[in-house]
């Protein structure tokens, strides 16, 4: 394929025969990507449904085809992009190398004017992450309905509510569990920026802010994220929200950011003694230090 505008590697805790399963059984991907999938290799390798940008029937066809990759073109909004999936073996597990080519600019993808293909970067990284658990035999996080223009999810964390919070509104805690650099001002007014005050000085506002509760930002555009934190025997109930924005058009690359976040947050609580699964996050036109990978 040509030079891919994605490239994620992330590390999954499964043997490479199990992960191959996993991308190729159509029960398997049912559970962790699509809401359907058709799989008959080498011909075909179809999903789509709700969870699936542009998904109201399949538009993908198989290139290429062996015992460690897949790889095919899938057209959304009448674009042929082109998606590879590699495995390998790693001493903890299988590494999965995600290639997506054909994507629009980053710029257009934050003015939302990028269509299906704007969400790809991270519906690609939220169900890396979906796979990473179902391999591990925990519950998934919530996918992105691309039917719905109601953002909002909910998930249990096993940690106590002021843990949660804390390890949200802290950079350097944040920067661990969403694999982004941040800065954040916890309070009121205080600005929140992905990425850091050098790359977007004015930030999101904190409008909400209630330790260890509650708190909401408040974007340039006028759209907001809201965190709600309830707690029972030591673990969390984490509500996300995102409103705000036109129903017709909703931000679902920006919520599927999220998502994808909220998985890296569930492991970090519940996993401590496990690095995180990514090992690349690479998309062409995010500004230099946008991403805090461990190598």
């Amino acid at each position: 394929m040509t030079e891919p505008d994605l490239r994620l590697r992330a590390v999954v805790p499964a043997p490479l025969k199990v992960t191959y399963e996993a991308l190729t059984d159509p029960a398997a991907l049912r559970v962790w990507l699509a809401e359907h999938a058709d799989v008959d290799l080498p011909g075909k390798y179809e999903f789509w449904g709700r969870y699936t940008p542009d998904g109201g029937q399949p538009h993908q066809r198989v290139l290429h085809v062996d015992e460690h990759t897949i790889r095919f073109a899938w057209t959304l909004d009448g674009v042929e992009t082109t998606t590879q999936i590699e495995v390998a073996e790693d001493k903890d597990g299988t590494l999965v190398t995600l290639s997506q080519s054909d994507l629009p600019t980053f710029a257009d993808v934050l003015a939302d004017k990028a269509g299906a293909r704007g969400a790809l970067q991270t519906y690609w990284s939220l169900a890396i992450a979906n796979l990473a658990d179902y391999l591990d035999g925990r519950e998934l996080t919530p996918r992105c309905d691309f039917t719905s223009s109601e953002l909002r999810a909910s998930v249990v964390i096993d940690a106590a509510p002021d843990a949660v919070f804390d390890s949200m509104i802290k950079p350097e805690v944040f920067r661990e569990w969403f694999g982004a650099n941040v800065d954040i001002e916890p309070y009121v007014g205080g600005r929140f920026a992905m990425g850091g005050f050098e790359l977007d000085p004015g930030g999101a506002k904190f409008v909400e802010f209630e330790p260890g509760r509650k708190a909401t930002l408040r974007f340039a555009d006028g759209e907001t994220t809201s965190w709600e934190l309830e707690g029972s025997d030591g673990k969390t109930r984490l509500t996300t929200m995102h409103s705000g924005f036109d129903p017709a058009n909703p931000p679902y690359a920006a919520w599927g950011g999220w998502l994808g976040g909220i998985a890296g947050l569930r492991r970090y609580h519940e996993l401590p003694r496990r690095r995180s699964i990514w090992r690349q996050v690479e998309i062409a036109g995010v500004p230099g230090g946008m991403f805090a990978i461990d190598e």
